[in-house]
């Protein structure tokens, strides 16, 4: 399985993500994680990737074209990747990490568990411009009703939960089956 993330800080998710199980299972090729640092694809010199909201209000948003650039780079890497190029056309989900979005379940990382691929784009400040969530945002996912301050925490609980669904992650494969909430239960 392949983790894709689109971040502002790479090396936290990278860093919390290179261990234990999940190190482990990326090591042995279970699963691939990139983190993308949306700043590298800013366009101008100083990197910079905030903006004022266009409607105004308080705070700064992220812009919609390093992060739109940067899902474009990932899409093109997986496109390579592919072998068949007939799959290119259908649709990687992308999730974005908001408290706005459907809480996710145990449910949830099964059904993220099925994908090839997943994008994952973590928001700052006050957000990510309107534009750039409307065209390439699948999945709108919260990991409970509170505020922190980026999206990296959420997608490493996400991609946590949903790598330890795919086969070869655990040791044993009975452990995943039988995991708490498997059965909507506490084990």
């Amino acid at each position: 399985m392949n983790f894709y993330i689109l971040t502002l800080f790479p090396e936290m998710v990278m860093n919390g993500l290179n261990t234990s199980i999940i190190g482990r299972a990326s090591k042995a090729g279970y699963l691939n994680i990139e983190a993308i640092d949306i700043r590298d694809y800013a366009r101008n010199k100083h990197h910079k990737v905030d903006d004022y909201p266009y409607g105004g209000g308080a705070g700064m948003l992220m812009q919609a074209q390093p992060v739109y650039d940067a899902y474009q780079a990932v899409m093109e890497s997986i496109h390579e990747r592919q072998k068949d190029h007939s799959e290119n056309d259908r649709r990687v989900r992308v999730i974005y990490l908001t408290p706005q979005g459907e809480v996710f379940s145990q449910k949830k990382a099964v059904e993220l568990a099925n994908e090839e691929d997943l994008i994952f784009l973590c928001g700052h400040y006050e957000g990510i411009d309107e534009r750039a969530l409307e065209n390439i945002v699948t999945d709108f996912v919260s990991i409970g009703d509170y505020v922190l301050t980026g999206g990296e925490l959420p997608a490493m609980v996400v991609i946590d939960t949903v790598s330890r669904l795919v086969p070869g992650v655990l040791n044993n494969e009975e452990s995943a089956e039988t995991e708490s909430f498997s059965d909507g239960l506490l084990e």
